[in-house]
């Protein structure tokens, strides 16, 4: 007898958040979750999660407003810390290290960056947007600097749209151009895993189509999770899909499979638009 998330969520989940990590992990992955349940006060929000991100591949979360796609994306550098009321259980192991055994959060932000729905960039310079982390790093010289800038920028395909302003201000720029700044700042800062969170819903076809194409180039030198809600989106660009539905990981497998031939129904109504 099939059941439903529903009744699932009623069920009593026993899990742990400790140093020791005390569930079998896939070695060969580069980010491990196992049995993650996050509340907001006394309302659950993720059910049981567990999944293994395969290192420099696209991880691409779907599911409906609300899911807990969002909410999951944060666990991962743990910016759900901030806030009030939040409580995890559970194990999230980057690199075979617990990331809630650690107290250094941020050296955990430094290597797990971080790209926003919309831009985010500071109101300064473009070269300074760039160079605001590693000097925050104690980076000071001018040549080191330059250098960072400049491969973060070309690292996020928009170097020759900007290289002859970099000392203007970065709030100048379109909507398309912010966002490819905001991941060079990101890259920047020299990260194992980044993290976006539908980064291309502000943006237009063209630009969107940009962003698409830099992340597909990326997964070369980065692993990357990213939260849309855009479907033709997340069969374009991803290695592994994992739909997300009521807080819970409905299915989690290669986007081929997730997009032609689905083992729960509830991931087929999703994907041929049946609700969501």
């Amino acid at each position: 007898m099939t059941v439903s998330i529903q009744e699932q969520s009623k069920k009593e989940r026993k899990n742990t958040r400790s140093g020791k990590v005390n569930v079998q992990m896939d070695g060969s992955s580069k980010i491990n979750v196992r049995n993650l349940d996050l509340f907001y006060g006394e309302k659950q929000a993720l059910y049981g999660v567990s999944l293994d991100i395969k290192e420099k591949e696209v991880t691409a979360l779907i599911g409906p407003s609300g899911c807990g796609k969002s909410t999951f994306l944060r666990t991962l550098n743990r910016m759900n810390d901030l806030i009030d009321g939040v409580k995890i259980t559970g194990d999230i192991v980057i690199d075979q290290e617990n990331i809630y055994s650690s107290s250094d959060v941020i050296r955990l932000r430094t290597k797990v960056g971080m790209v926003f729905q919309k831009p985010n960039l500071f109101p300064m310079s473009i070269y300074d947007n760039v160079a605001y982390g590693p000097r925050m790093q104690g980076i000071k010289n001018k040549k080191e600097l330059n250098k960072i800038v400049e491969d973060s920028l070309r690292g996020a395909a928009i170097w020759d749209e900007v290289k002859d302003r970099l000392k203007t201000s970065a709030l100048g720029l379109s909507g398309g151009q912010q966002q490819r700044v905001c991941i060079a700042r990101a890259i920047a800062m020299k990260p194992d895993v980044i993290l976006m969170d539908e980064p291309t819903s502000a943006l237009d076809p063209i630009s969107t189509l940009k962003v698409e194409e830099l992340i597909s180039k990326m997964k070369e030198d980065y692993t990357i999770v990213i939260v849309t809600h855009n479907m033709q989106q997340a069969a374009r660009i991803s290695d592994k899909t994992a739909f997300f539905l009521n807080g819970e990981v409905v299915e989690f497998d290669d986007t081929d499979k997730i997009f032609s031939t689905p083992t729960d129904q509830r991931t087929e109504d999703y994907v041929t638009g049946r609700f969501g």
